[in-house]
């Protein structure tokens, strides 16, 4: 066992040893600056990696300081940013427009196409002009692969569903599969709603409840895969140490909830009521084919993470809201809920 300390949350815990990239590698990150990026490229940094971030943008400040090298790129365009992966070892490629962030109308989608797969097809096509190649490319996707779902649980061999997120995931990784022809290993991370308190799902759940107005999505028994964003940096650090892993990587918790019960605990830890739901119709509405992505859900099961010895941190979804909810102050716990999104 091994006494750890969780920059995100502050807490100590005590874990089983795994396996750790203990080589200090040269790592090239894309979509670095977001919401699960800007902490990898921190976390990466305190193993004592050289980063190289490729970024829109150039003039940010990163939480590592100096240690990580920010080279421009727009995801478009060859350039001078292709010399920063010759002689790296590994890629980790995050670069995409958020989902859920406005109504999917027909330049909305063509932006999510875009900002994934053409700069992925991109990525590849300087990957392979590389004489000296990385070992390994690391490449974002999603659950949205396997559709809208009932109760079936879902591994990494579970057929593609159908809809627009399933054939845009599908695009992205055939993408990032490319890579594998000219011999790099290549991972797909499926991931499911990451969880922290500054962004993602969680934060846009957090308000309404704050208000006394939190409920569950209806009709409410979709299923829910998650994960701690703790736990999504982790997949990707025990991905790079792993060398046995390639291909499709669900990166969700071992235990998905419904929505009902995911609202029922987050109820739980912040002590307030579970009671409003929020209509599909009207998210449908609003939202149109985003909508429907809200109402569904898949059942989704991170086997391969499991079979190859990865531990969990948090592998259940209320000690996991607690982590992230819950803080101690003085000896005393106090909830935390931010105030907007």
């Amino acid at each position: 066992m091994r006494i750890t300390h969780d920059p995100e949350t502050g807490h100590l815990s005590a874990r089983p040893r795994g396996p750790v990239a203990r080589e200090t590698m040269q790592i090239v990150v894309t979509g670095g600056t977001g919401f699960i990026g800007r902490p990898l490229c921190a976390s990466l940094c305190q193993d004592g990696h050289r980063v190289t971030l490729l970024t829109r943008r150039i003039e940010a400040q990163w939480p590592c300081g100096s240690t990580v090298t920010a080279v421009e790129w727009n995801g478009r365009e060859t350039g001078a940013w292709e010399h920063c992966l010759d002689g790296a070892d590994a890629v980790i490629n995050l670069a995409g427009a958020p989902i859920a962030d406005g109504r999917w109308n027909d330049a909305r989608k063509q932006l999510l196409i875009e900002s994934r797969v053409l700069s992925t097809r991109l990525l590849v096509e300087a990957l392979s002009r590389c004489s000296s190649k990385p070992r390994m490319l690391i490449n974002a996707s999603g659950i949205g692969y396997y559709g809208a779902s009932d109760d079936r649980v879902l591994d990494e061999g579970a057929a593609r569903g159908q809809g627009f997120l399933a054939d845009l995931c599908l695009a992205w990784e055939a993408e990032a599969l490319r890579a594998a022809e000219f011999g790099i290993r290549v991972v797909m991370l499926r991931t499911g709603m990451v969880l922290e308190q500054d962004g993602g799902a969680l934060l846009k759940m957090l308000l309404p409840f704050r208000f006394f107005a939190g409920g569950p999505i209806m009709p409410g028994t979709q299923w829910v895969s998650w994960i701690h964003r703790h736990d999504h940096i982790g997949l990707i650090k025990w991905v790079l140490a792993t060398p046995s892993v390639s291909g499709p990587l669900n990166a969700v918790a071992p235990e998905a909830v419904t929505m009902n019960r995911f609202c029922d605990a987050l109820g739980r830890v912040l002590h307030r009521p579970s009671w409003l739901p929020v209509p599909g119709f009207a998210l449908r509405v609003a939202l149109g084919e985003l909508g429907t992505l809200m109402t569904t859900g898949q059942r989704v099961r991170p086997t391969k993470a499991l079979s190859g010895g990865y531990v969990f941190q948090y592998p259940k979804l209320e000690p996991a809201l607690r982590a992230i909810l819950v803080k101690e102050q003085g000896g005393c716990r106090k909830e935390s809920i931010p105030l907007s999104p």
